[in-house]
C-alpha cells in the first residue's frame, strides 16, 4: 500500500483552440473547464500576467482564499465565480465537521465563498474513498450548470447559484445527502450547494474507484464524457469490478447512462483509471481520446446523440495505440515493486493540437518500473496504431503524471524527477530542460509567452516561454502544489494544499498575516 503523502497523488493531474461543446462559455476570457476547450491542452490566450509574485510583501498578489489542509483540484472561472475542491481540514461551516470532501463557490472579484458542496466519505472502505483526500476532481461548468465528480464517485449536475434561487428539482434531499448516514440530516443553510441530479458510479455503475475519484469531465452536444476511477483493491492486486467500464457517457441534462465503452480494460489496470479524457476533430471527424488504467490510449466515435431511453450503448473504437507494446498486459499485479520492469500505465491526460495526439506514459510512480515516455501519435489513423501510429517518443527521466502544454512548436511537461523538460514539437528532440528543486505532479501552463509549474516543494517556477531557457521567477509558496496553474480574466491562479492565489500584474491588495493561524476572519470565511 502507499505511505504518507504518495497517497494523495490521484489527484495529481496532478496529479490539460476552438471550443467544441455546442454551448459556448458567456465570457470568452473565463476558463470553464480544465485545459484549452476540450483538446486539454494546457495553455491560454491570457495576456498581462506578472512574471513573478511575492507572497510575503502582497506584490502582484490580488486576494487570496483559504483551502482545506490538502487540495489537489485545478481550479476553474465561469461568469464571476470559482470552483475548486478541497478536503475539510478549516471548516468553512461549524455544522459541517469531520472528513468530508468539499468544492467551494467562490467570488471571481474578491475569493469570498458564495456556497460548498459538502459530501461526506465512504465509509464501507477507505480504499475507495481515502482519508482527507476531499474532492479532487475539476468542475466543469456550461452555461447555468456545475458538473463534478465527488470523493465518492458521483457523478453531479449542480446549479452554480447555490440555493440562493432556491432548491431546484430533480433531486431536493441536499440535507439527507450532506450528512453521514448515522446521523441525522444537517438542515440545509445558505452555504449549501444546490445538486440537480446525481449519478453514482459505484452503486448505478458498478465501479469500484481506488483511494479516490478524479476525473475532468468533457461536454459535448447533450453529453458527458468521463473516466470512471475503476482501480484495484486495497491488496493491489484484485480488480473487484472487472467487468466495468473505464469511460462512460451520460446524458448532461438527467445524468442518464447513455453509452460505455466495451474494451474490458479493467483486467489489466495496474492501478486505477484516473486519466480524463480529450474531444477534438481530426480529418473532419469528431472523436473523443482516452487513456485506459490499462497503459493503452484509445480513440472513440462519440456516441449518437439520440440514443432510447433504458439502452446504454457500446462506444465505437477508431483506433488503439500501445505506447509501450512490450510490457506485460496479463497478470500485472505480479509486477508490483518492480522498478525494473513492469506494465505502463497513463495518469495525465491526452493532448490533441492539429493531427498529433500528445500524452506521458510509463511505470507508475509507486508501484511500477522508472521508466516514462512523451509520446505523439498521429491522431487521424484507423485501427491498431501501434507500429504506424508513432510520430516520435521522448524518455523523461522518470515517472510522469502531467498532461502536456504545447505552444508555438514547443512542449513542456515536467516528470516526478523534479525536471521540466522543453522539446520540440516537430521532432520530440529536446531543446531544454531544468530541476525544479521539488517533485511535479502537476502539469506545467503556458500563458502570456510564460510558462508556470508548481512542485511539492513549495516552489512555483515561471519561465520564459521558448527554444532559449529564461527563469523569470522562483517563489516560495506556503505550502507544496500538485494542481496546475491556471488565468482567467487577466488573473494567474495557483492552488497550494491549503491556499488559492489570484495574482495580478499591479495588485497588492493582500497583506500579510491577514491569514492566522487560529483560523480565518468573518470576512474570510463568509
Amino acid at each position: 500500500m502507499m505511505r504518507g503523502g504518495a497517497r494523495d497523488f490521484f489527484c495529481l493531474l496532478l496529479c490539460g483552440l476552438f471550443l467544441v461543446s455546442t454551448t459556448p462559455p458567456s465570457n470568452a476570457a473565463d476558463s470553464p473547464q480544465w485545459g484549452e476547450a476540450w483538446t486539454r491542452n494546457q495553455v491560454s490566450a491570457e495576456t498581462g500576467l506578472p512574471s513573478s509574485f511575492n507572497i510575503e510583501t502582497g506584490e502582484n498578489i490580488k486576494w487570496t482564499a483559504p483551502l482545506g489542509t490538502r487540495s489537489y483540484a485545478v481550479p476553474v472561472v465561469a461568469d464571476g465565480r470559482i470552483y475548486i475542491g478541497t478536503n475539510n481540514g478549516v471548516p468553512r461551516d461549524a455544522r459541517h465537521d469531520g472528513d468530508r470532501g468539499v468544492l467551494f463557490c467562490l467570488d471571481e472579484a474578491t475569493g469570498k465563498l458564495l456556497w460548498q458542496l459538502v459530501v461526506p466519505k465512504l465509509s464501507d472502505d477507505k480504499y475507495k474513498d481515502w482519508p482527507r483526500i476531499g474532492i479532487c476532481s475539476p468542475a466543469t461548468v456550461e452555461g447555468d450548470r456545475v458538473y463534478i465528480v465527488s470523493n465518492r464517485g458521483e457523478v453531479m449536475c449542480l446549479d452554480p447559484e447555490g440555493l440562493a434561487n432556491g432548491n431546484d428539482g430533480p433531486y431536493v434531499d441536499e440535507a439527507r445527502h450532506m450528512t453521514p448516514a448515522e446521523e441525522e440530516p444537517i438542515p440545509l443553510g445558505e452555504l449549501d450547494a444546490d445538486i440537480l441530479w446525481i449519478y453514482d458510479m459505484i452503486n448505478d455503475g458498478g465501479v469500484y474507484p481506488h483511494d479516490g475519484a478524479h476525473s475532468s469531465i468533457v461536454i459535448h452536444g447533450d453529453h458527458l464524457y468521463l473516466n470512471t476511477g475503476n482501480g484495484v483493491d486495497n491488496t493491489h492486486e484484485v480488480i473487484r469490478s472487472p467487468d466495468a467500464p473505464s469511460l462512460i457517457t451520460l446524458d448532461k441534462h438527467t445524468g442518464r447512462l447513455v453509452a460505455a465503452d466495451n474494451e474490458k480494460i479493467a483486467p489489466r489496470i495496474f492501478h486505477a483509471t484516473w486519466s480524463a479524457p480529450a474531444f477534438g476533430s481530426v480529418a473532419g471527424q469528431d472523436r473523443i481520446f482516452f487513456c485506459g488504467g490499462d497503459g493503452v490510449c484509445y480513440a472513440f466515435k462519440p456516441a449518437a446523440q439520440k440514443s432510447p431511453a433504458g439502452v446504454a450503448a457500446a462506444l465505437e473504437r477508431v483506433w488503439r495505440f500501445d505506447p509501450d507494446p512490450t510490457a506485460p498486459k496479463e497478470n500485472v499485479a505480479e509486477y508490483l515493486k518492480n522498478r525494473d520492469e513492469g506494465p505502463t500505465n497513463i495518469k495525465g491526460m491526452p493532448v490533441l493540437h492539429g493531427d498529433d495526439l500528445l500524452f506521458c506514459a510509463g511505470g507508475d510512480i509507486w508501484w511500477g518500473k522508472e521508466e516514462a515516455w512523451l509520446h505523439c501519435v498521429d491522431a487521424t489513423t484507423e485501427g491498431d496504431v501501434t507500429d504506424a501510429g508513432t510520430k516520435w517518443s521522448y524518455a523523461l527521466n522518470k515517472h510522469a503524471c502531467a498532461t502536456p502544454a504545447i505552444h508555438a512548436g514547443l512542449v513542456y511537461v515536467a516528470d516526478t524527477d523534479s525536471t521540466l523538460h522543453c522539446v520540440e514539437l516537430a521532432t520530440g528532440k529536446p531543446c531544454w530542460t531544468h530541476p525544479l528543486d521539488g517533485r511535479a505532479w502537476g502539469s506545467a501552463f503556458v500563458a502570456d509567452g510564460k510558462v508556470f509549474i508548481g512542485t511539492l516543494g513549495r516552489k512555483a517556477w515561471v519561465f520564459e516561454a521558448g527554444r532559449k531557457k529564461r527563469v523569470l521567477a522562483c517563489v516560495t509558496l506556503d505550502s507544496p502544489t500538485s494542481s496546475t496553474p491556471m488565468a482567467a480574466n487577466g488573473v494567474l491562479y495557483i492552488a497550494t494544499y491549503k491556499t488559492l492565489y489570484a495574482i495580478a500584474e499591479g495588485a497588492g491588495g493582500w497583506l500579510p498575516g491577514s491569514l492566522s493561524s487560529a483560523g480565518f476572519s468573518e470576512a474570510q470565511r463568509r
